[in-house]
């Protein structure tokens, strides 16, 4: 009898210290589930230049890791290839694809939901300008795309790169075809950006040389993959250190100060938590054709261009300096050139802007 009460006593102590453990499980369940909480999806999309093997994004991925960035994951339907470098290769890049054709046979649905990205970073369009697509088509393609990655995330947040330049022995056009395709993307962007879903121009193109950087002038040897994961990661680290924008479309402040022989128009065509993307726009306002122009802006203290494309941008405190880049310097009299860059910081209010011409 005694030992039966003994061990009626140890079975009630036993249910209650189970008990116990299951009660502080349960409460501590959501903390565990808001510790691990999801990673952000980053899907590198586009062809060869990406996948095959596209090493830049091994040196981008560590690069990341190494700045803090340690709550990430590149996702594709297509596994790494060996860069031997250690890295997260999942990708989307698929060698000898053209981005029209991506978009006229319904591809990219698909791969979106496999991986469900939170980003994208697009390099595409290499092959549609050595198929002498046109610039117009190419945009297009663009612009389909961008509407199944919103299809898929409404909130999704796109880099779409100023292509490599490429000057394959087969194909005399293409370099020029590539400029011409570099010159459309930011008015491009400028229109399909939102607040809840910014489009963030790369420029992939200034200072990459097919003749130091490619193997065989269109893809990327080793020197030309650090330029490329040097472009991508302030673009890419930016968003990671900005929480995804919620506001309603952005209000474009345009503003166009007199200068000497041109004018230059600022205005906000995307925005985020701690940064923005801006487009300026310059005229060529005599009457005579310019060989090249300068734009000057005072920014608000703390604030410094993270990136620039479409100029060369030099930051001495608050002066921020651009000048035109190789290619569009030259306007004939009322020509236009663009520049885009990326600012970190928080804004108080539109800059002073002024343009000089040589």
């Amino acid at each position: 009898m005694r030992t039966k009460r003994a061990l009626a006593a140890i079975v009630a102590v036993l249910s209650a210290v189970l008990g116990l453990l299951v009660v502080q499980s349960a409460a501590s369940a959501p903390a565990r589930a808001e510790a691990a909480a999801d990673p952000v999806r980053i899907m590198p999309l586009g062809d060869s230049i990406t996948g095959s093997p596209g090493c830049w994004r091994s040196i981008l991925w560590n690069r990341l890791i190494e700045a803090g960035h340690t709550d990430i994951d590149f996702v594709g339907t297509l596994p790494p290839q060996g860069c031997g470098l250690a890295h997260d290769g999942d990708n989307e890049g698929h060698g000898g694809l053209l981005v029209t054709n991506v978009a006229q046979q319904n591809l990219l649905p698909g791969w979106l939901s496999a991986t469900n990205p939170d980003i994208v970073m697009m390099h595409f369009g290499t092959n549609d300008v050595w198929s002498a697509r046109s610039t117009a088509s190419i945009l297009d393609a663009y612009g389909t795309l961008v509407d199944q990655m919103r299809a898929n995330n409404p909130d999704m947040r796109i880099l779409v790169a100023q292509i490599i330049p490429l000057n394959p022995s087969t194909c005399a056009e293409c370099a020029q075809r590539a400029v011409a395709l570099n010159q459309a993307i930011p008015a491009w962007a400028q229109g399909k950006s939102t607040a809840r879903s910014p489009i963030v121009v790369v420029d992939q193109w200034t200072g990459f040389d097919t003749a130091t950087d490619t193997y065989d002038g269109v893809h990327p040897n080793a020197a030309g993959d650090a330029k490329m994961a040097d472009r991508w990661f302030p673009a890419l680290s930016a968003l990671l250190d900005s929480e995804p924008p919620t506001d309603p479309s952005p209000t474009p402040t345009p503003t166009e100060p007199g200068g000497t022989g041109c004018t230059a128009a600022y205005s906000v065509t995307g925005q985020w938590q701690g940064g923005r993307q801006v487009e300026i726009v310059v005229r060529n306002t005599s009457a005579t054709a310019i060989s090249g122009w300068t734009v000057r802006l005072t920014l608000a203290g703390g604030e410094q261009v993270g990136q620039a494309w479409g100029g060369t941008a030099t930051q001495n405190g608050t002066e921020v300096t651009i000048r035109n880049a190789a290619w569009n310097g030259n306007l004939a009299a009322g020509g236009t050139a663009s520049v885009g860059m990326i600012i970190n910081g928080t804004a108080a209010g539109t800059p002073t802007v002024a343009c000089a011409a040589a």
